[in-house]
């Protein structure tokens, strides 16, 4: 599929046309501020809730959907694929692998606000689970794709002992309004799972976090220091009445 045609969430045909930073339907005359692109692969066990999240009906028109057979063929595929203004829908954290990289190969320096209930900071030898979805914000950081200094992990309260002292070594903390202000470009990651149990459904619930209210502002802060050029959602259930909440975020974020 082109990146300059998508498929309009109304007409169901590829007819939405790329204009500027989003998208026109040449037949139903919608206009949408952004392209979806869907990355249904989970890279751990167990993780089929995330991969048919991935197909949630959000209204906005379909890029592309990407489904390789490795991460690293999925990661070259994401950055190859995205729109000017990207809205991900990913199974699991690696779909944010590419969305990074593609961004980083575009505007240079890209900072990262990582918001998830747990790290995404393990390694193959520090990984309890051995999933590669508990590694992606690491991978994006040893591969030198973005730097600890532009990264912000903000929600995180399920950490393994060395993710814990991987924060404390690279000096990684939770300020956003921090990171917005010395970045140029921000890619904004969220898992569902950085919200409160019951704000949305999610693969991987962890008591103690915000609420979606909550969430929502820290988007605003986001949408108004305009320098985000991409997001993404992740680690959700397959559940309908996510869609709401999902689209209430994006706006919050001006898409």
């Amino acid at each position: 599929m082109s990146l300059l045609r998508a498929r309009c969430p109304d007409c169901r045909t590829l007819t939405a046309v790329a204009i500027d930073d989003g998208y026109e339907c040449h037949r139903c005359s919608r206009t949408f501020s952004a392209g979806l692109v869907r990355v249904p692969r989970a890279w751990g066990d167990g993780g089929e809730p995330m991969v048919e999240a991935a197909s949630l009906a959000l209204d906005y028109p379909e890029v592309a959907v990407v489904e390789e057979e490795t991460l690293a063929m999925q990661t070259l595929a994401v950055a190859s694929d995205l729109p000017a203004r990207p809205l991900v829908l990913g199974g699991c954290c690696c779909s944010h692998v590419g969305v990074v990289e593609g961004l980083a190969a575009r505007h240079g320096r890209v900072g990262v606000l990582w918001l998830d209930a747990h790290g995404d900071l393990n390694t193959p030898g520090t990984s309890p689970s051995g999933n590669e979805w508990g590694m992606p914000l690491r991978m994006l950081l040893d591969r030198g794709t973005i730097a600890a200094a532009d990264v912000a992990l903000w929600g995180a309260r399920n950490l393994d002992p060395p993710e814990e002292e991987y924060l404390a070594a690279t000096g990684i903390d939770d300020d956003a309004s921090a990171l917005l202000e010395r970045a140029d470009a921000v890619y904004l990651a969220l898992d569902g799972d950085v919200l409160d149990p019951g704000e949305l459904a999610v693969f991987m619930p962890e008591p103690g976090g915000p609420s979606l209210g909550e969430v929502e502002q820290l988007l605003v802060e986001v949408r108004e220091s305009g320098k985000l050029v991409g997001v993404g959602f992740t680690g959700l259930a397959p559940d309908p009445a996510n869609v709401e909440k999902l689209e209430r975020l994006a706006t919050a974020l001006g898409y």
